[in-house]
């Protein structure tokens, strides 16, 4: 099997945590390199944001990263990429011209910019268009953080579009699936629900003293983290807002500015020192996967106060590492953490209410939790989640095939017969 890999807006390359890097961006790698190892030949296709960026990317045996050149290299806003789809399906397509007539058999589109250009491939090479949206427009104008900037209508339109043009679509949690059908009409048969993995072999527990010694950080501390992109989406400020009431808590913050946060990327540096707390906030940049690690087994607990939040990898992955989590209970996040087992879900914003949530995890000792949060995390692999996206991608063909049944025509070319789809491809 090939399968040819949409993402638009940002690169499985790029480094998470920074500009418009995030979960998705470890989704699509590490899903690509365990369909790989399966014997799955992937092709990842992203827009190339630096003059430096090879054509092509060999990251591992199966796995290519095509990076399409379409608009300027740097400087290209996320919500001004939809002038740049027609450059970036051109490149798209080229590349496919180079290969034999039905190279791929199945497209995957991940956000709905790529689910734009997926739908015109589809419909070009004639195979199942499978599409995950990862985030929803509505979802998030309908819980916008205090001063943040909702999603122009042009995403939502496009969304809609996506939605009924897809052949299969994948969600993370049964509560998308719900809100892909109430709020996009789209048709239950044709969701299916994966759950994104999280690499076992990577983040595991580990020594704790050790980890907060690479950090600076002193063994008696309390420490809670944060781990994400540096916008009001992600509400990292609610965290500080909260451990600001509980005196006796340092707070780590990994992550660049991104999003309506590049407005005021020093916002959450003010914001310390306005609450008098500046002494007890560490700010790292973006961290690598090792880096991550550490920093997971130094924190007692992470925090996830996220407005909106698809799944929550972050927090899979702290549960990994053997850390509980105190997240908000929105979107996928209470199937990430499980309530009062791994970590505490706090219903809505208010910082009185986390630093409730925060000190009542410290006064029961975290560490009474992490055994369940190694447990649970290791029911997210990504063999698990490949193993589903499989069975879509089945489903996808199989359902395709039968859509558009081949017919036989006589061939006026040495007096042999092929077959074409009906409808759909002229060669």
């Amino acid at each position: 099997m090939r399968v040819a890999v949409l993402s638009v807006h940002t690169s499985p390359l790029a480094q998470p945590g920074t500009g418009d890097a995030g979960g998705m961006n470890v989704y699509v790698l590490q899903s690509a390199l365990e369909l790989a190892r399966r014997g799955v030949d992937v092709e990842i296709f992203t827009r190339a944001t630096t003059s430096s960026d090879a054509p092509v990317v060999r990251v591992a045996p199966g796995v290519l990263v095509r990076n399409v050149v379409a608009g300027p290299f740097e400087g290209l806003d996320k919500h001004d990429l939809p002038t740049q789809l027609c450059a970036f399906t051109a490149g798209v397509l080229r590349a496919e011209a180079t290969h034999e007539p039905g190279y791929y058999d199945v497209v995957h589109s991940h956000y709905w910019l790529s689910g734009q250009v997926g739908w015109l491939a589809r419909d070009r090479w004639a195979v199942p268009l499978v599409h995950t949206a990862h985030t929803l427009a509505a979802v998030k104008n309908a819980s916008l953080a205090i001063g943040d900037q909702p999603e122009p209508p042009l995403r939502s339109v496009g969304e809609q579009q996506v939605v009924d043009e897809a052949d299969r679509l994948i969600v993370n949690t049964e509560y998308e699936a719900h809100e892909l059908v109430s709020l996009h009409h789209a048709d239950p048969d044709r969701i299916d629900v994966v759950h994104p993995g999280v690499d076992l072999a990577t983040f595991t527990p580990g020594d704790r003293m050790q980890a907060r010694r690479a950090l600076g950080l002193r063994a008696d501390e309390k420490v809670v983290a944060f781990v994400g992109r540096i916008q009001p989406l992600k509400a990292p400020d609610v965290l500080l807002r909260a451990a600001a009431k509980l005196p006796d808590v340092r707070v780590v913050i990994a992550g660049g500015p991104s999003g309506s946060g590049l407005a005021n990327p020093d916002s959450l540096v003010r914001l310390a020192e306005d609450l008098g707390m500046s002494s007890r906030v560490t700010f790292l940049p973006p961290q690598t996967r090792e880096q991550l690690v550490g920093l997971y087994r130094a924190a007692d607990m992470m925090a996830v106060p996220s407005y909106a939040e698809s799944f929550g990898l972050v927090a899979v992955e702290a549960q990994a590492c053997g850390t509980p989590v105190v997240a908000a209970a929105v979107g996928g996040l209470p199937v990430a953490v499980r309530d009062g087992v791994t970590g505490v879900l706090v219903d809505g914003h208010d910082p009185d209410d986390w630093a409730a949530a925060m000190g009542g995890l410290f006064d029961r000792g975290p560490e009474t939790m992490r055994a369940a949060a190694v447990e649970h995390a290791a029911t997210f692999s990504w063999a698990h989640t490949v193993d589903a996206l499989q069975a879509s991608y089945g489903r996808a063909i199989t359902d395709y095939h039968a859509r558009h049944q081949r017919t036989e025509v006589p061939s006026r070319r040495n007096g042999r017969r092929f077959s074409i789809r009906r409808g759909i491809r002229a060669s």
